[in-house]
């Protein structure tokens, strides 16, 4: 399939200007606003990090956050009352935070974790699950992901068939 555009070259260009204007954006969430975020992280430019306390936001390697994602460290409460209510947001390595999903403050996202879609994380996430819903809830454990959260296709054990599992009954005589 060829790509829309007049050609190859610009095709590629604008890709290396995206993966360029993602990479600064990184740089200038860790520089001017001093978030724990490793060098490899990829944020979209709509997702919303709680800047009012960015010291509470640590994000592990080869992370990916999508657009319209929220991540809290900070309930937003009065400057009075602010230094009770910032707690530290953790997001493990080779997580996905799916476009749209709120991550609440103070909760721990394990290693290799993917957030579905919409989700609101209220409560710790253990290392290599999949949450989903309002509020998440684990819906698949033991996983493993690629960077970026790309899931490594994990060999399911299926059990083998038994004779009252075929639907056929003649194949059931002659396997008997």
């Amino acid at each position: 399939m060829k790509p829309r555009f007049v050609s190859q070259k610009v095709f590629m260009w604008i890709l290396h200007f995206r993966h360029s204007l993602l990479y600064a954006y990184n740089w200038y969430l860790r520089s001017f606003y001093g978030m724990k975020l490793d060098p490899s992280v990829r944020i979209s430019l709509k997702a919303r990090m709680d800047k009012t306390n960015p010291s509470g936001l640590e994000i592990g390697a080869e992370t990916m956050v999508t657009f319209d994602s929220i991540i809290l460290s900070h309930d937003y409460a009065t400057e009075r009352h602010a230094g009770a209510y910032q707690q530290m947001t953790k997001i493990g390595k080779r997580c996905f935070i799916g476009c749209g999903s709120i991550i609440m403050p103070g909760i721990t996202i394990g290693d290799e974790c993917i957030i579905a879609a919409g989700s609101v994380v209220t409560k710790n996430i253990p290392a290599g699950s999949i949450v989903a819903g309002n509020p998440a809830s684990v819906i698949r454990s033991g996983i493993h992901t690629k960077p970026y959260g790309r899931l490594i296709n994990n060999p399911v054990s299926t059990p083998e068939p038994t004779n009252s599992t075929l639907p056929n009954t003649a194949l059931n005589e002659t396997l008997s």
